[in-house]
C-alpha cells in the first residue's frame, strides 16, 4: 500500500523559503514519477514541479527558477525547496505518486496521471 506524507509547510513572509518533504512508503521513487500540486481556495489544483527517473525535472513557468524538486532515494523522499516565495504561492501543497514513469514535459504536470496522493501541507506566504 503506497503511502505519502507531506510535512515543511508553514506560514513566511514573502521573499523567505521554505522546504516541503514527503516521504513515500510501498513506492520506489528511485523508479518512479513524482510531483508536487497546490490548490489556493477557490481555485483549481496546478501543477507546480514534477520529477520523473526517466525523463527528469519539470516545473510549471510560475516556479520556475524559484522552486527545485529533488528526492533522496535512500530516505524515500521528495522534497520541494521554494524559495523567494510570493504571496500567490499561498496554497495547500501536495505530493502525488504515478504507477508508471516515462512521461515528459507537460504530461507530468497532469494531475490525471497519479494515482496517489498525500494529505497536504499548508503554504502560507503574507505580504
Amino acid at each position: 500500500q503506497v503511502q505519502l506524507v507531506e510535512s515543511g509547510g508553514g506560514s513566511v513572509q514573502a521573499g523567505g523559503s521554505l522546504r516541503l518533504s514527503c516521504a513515500a512508503s510501498g513506492y520506489t521513487i528511485s523508479r518512479g514519477s513524482m510531483a508536487w500540486f497546490r490548490q489556493a481556495p477557490g481555485k483549481a489544483r496546478e501543477g507546480v514541479a514534477a520529477i520523473d527517473s526517466r525523463s527528469g525535472a519539470y516545473y510549471a513557468d510560475s516556479v520556475q527558477g524559484r522552486f527545485t524538486i529533488s528526492q533522496d532515494n535512500a530516505k524515500s523522499t521528495l522534497y520541494l525547496q521554494m524559495n523567494s516565495l510570493k504571496v500567490e504561492d499561498t496554497a495547500m501543497y501536495y505530493c502525488a505518486a504515478a504507477s508508471s514513469a516515462g512521461a515528459s514535459g507537460w504530461l507530468l504536470l497532469r494531475d490525471w496521471r497519479y494515482n496517489y496522493w498525500g494529505q497536504g501541507t499548508q503554504v502560507t506566504v503574507s505580504s
